[in-house]
């Protein structure tokens, strides 16, 4: 028997660019058992279905309606999945949810959901309600959200080990049920070589060279600590360029950078908008000397793998989450004055038996842990053994009460 389960959260596949849609695809791409039949959830302007890497994809029309439309999206990709559900009789399946924003309405869909049999999991993401862009109700908003789902899912899925402590201390008093699976990254280097003409034609518009450049790649918020990296790197003597591939818009938080640092005036430092020829930016990650990760809020974020990957050096922001990914393949900073400036000074003495150590510690670090390989098996496990799963982590009286319960009914 087919197992159902229905992913919604992510802006849909084919990916483009964003974690949760590049591991939507990565898992349906790569899916190692028949026994799994995927439904992803599309955000659209129009409605209706189509077929990608053997995965039915539902169109969900939601009108633009500012922040609020991921929530209405979450809730209306919801609806989707019962009516398929009831539809098709499916009473043998798992509603899977990226993130927490439907914490005021989870519990009347769970209900319906949990009426069919069908079990509902949750990845929490990271710290949503700590980001900067938010105001003060938002984030209230988000805390409340995400309060709720831990409280209602049957599974909370975790891609950090850090957030799944982080759930497991916080919402002690709810006893939620966890798992820690991994993102992925892929570790074969780039199909392109170096004298393709769309690298070159890329690079010769920003006039940057290979091994000449420090690169960073994430949202533009203030939360990946763009400032302090900026100002560290101008008070550097890197004759390096620091390359910023990020979604830039000419907006309160840009003006209000530009400002702080007067970064125009540092040839060095170079935003380049986005890149979404996932070939090509695996290649720019491969030529660059180093690599700069200054996220701090959230779990494993899915550059930070890419680049361990594929970069020789990464220098990354000293907490938990990045740690417990980059381990002894990484080199650390923190936000004091002068640590990333210091940090880049040392890097740059390094010889090129510690690079090639450094580089062959982190691959195997994404060999070992991340690769999309152990992944889609470990999530393939939990979706067609969830119950047991489960049942393993649950507290030792719930424990006897179900034996208690299935004993009786032999």
């Amino acid at each position: 028997m087919k197992k159902h389960v229905f992913i919604i959260g992510s802006k849909g596949i084919p990916a483009k660019y964003g974690g949760f849609e590049t591991f939507v695809d990565r898992l349906t791409e790569r899916r190692q058992s028949e026994d799994v039949q995927y439904h992803v959830a599309c955000i659209s302007d129009n409605e209706g279905e189509f077929m990608y890497q053997q995965t039915r994809c539902f169109r969900v029309k939601v009108p633009s309606i500012g922040s609020a439309r991921a929530v209405l999206y979450d809730i209306l990709s919801l609806r989707a999945c019962i009516q398929y559900i009831k539809k098709h009789k499916i009473n043998h399946g798992v509603v899977y949810i990226l993130a927490c924003r439907i914490g005021p309405f989870f519990y009347a869909y769970k209900k319906q959901l949990a009426a069919m049999g069908i079990q509902v999991f949750v990845n929490p993401d990271g710290h949503e309600w700590k980001r900067g862009k938010w105001n003060r109700l938002i984030k209230q908003y988000w805390k409340i959200s995400e309060r709720l789902m831990v409280k209602h899912a049957d599974l909370l899925v975790c891609d950090s080990k850090g957030i799944e402590q982080y759930i497991r201390n916080d919402y002690a008093h709810l006893d939620p049920k966890t798992t820690f699976i991994a993102y992925g990254a892929d570790i074969e280097k780039s199909n392109i070589a170096n004298h393709d003409p769309n690298l070159i034609q890329w690079m010769d518009r920003y006039q940057i060279w290979p091994g000449d450049y420090y690169l960073i790649i994430g949202r533009f918020v203030p939360e990946n600590n763009y400032e302090y990296i900026i100002t560290e790197y101008m008070k550097s003597k890197s004759q390096k360029d620091l390359v910023i591939i990020t979604n830039v818009e000419r907006n309160n938080f840009f003006e209000a950078l530009r400002l702080k640092t007067n970064f125009e005036h540092d040839e060095r430092i170079k935003f380049v908008g986005t890149v979404y020829d996932q070939h090509l930016l695996k290649k720019i990650r491969e030529l660059a000397y180093g690599y700069i990760h200054g996220h701090e809020v959230g779990g494993t974020n899915p550059s930070l793998l890419e680049a361990l990957a594929s970069t020789k050096i990464n220098l990354l922001l000293n907490v938990i989450f990045n740690r417990e990914v980059g381990e002894e393949g990484a080199v650390y900073f923190t936000k004091e004055d002068d640590s990333l400036a210091s940090l880049i000074h040392h890097v740059e003495q390094y010889t090129e038996d510690m690079v090639a150590q450094l580089e062959y510690t982190a691959k195997e670090r994404i060999r070992s842990e991340y690769s999309w390989g152990n992944i889609v098996q470990k999530y393939e496990s939990l979706f067609l053994r969830g119950d047991i799963v489960m049942l393993d982590q649950l507290t030792g009286w719930e424990q006897k009460e179900r034996t208690s319960m299935a004993e009786s009914r032999i």
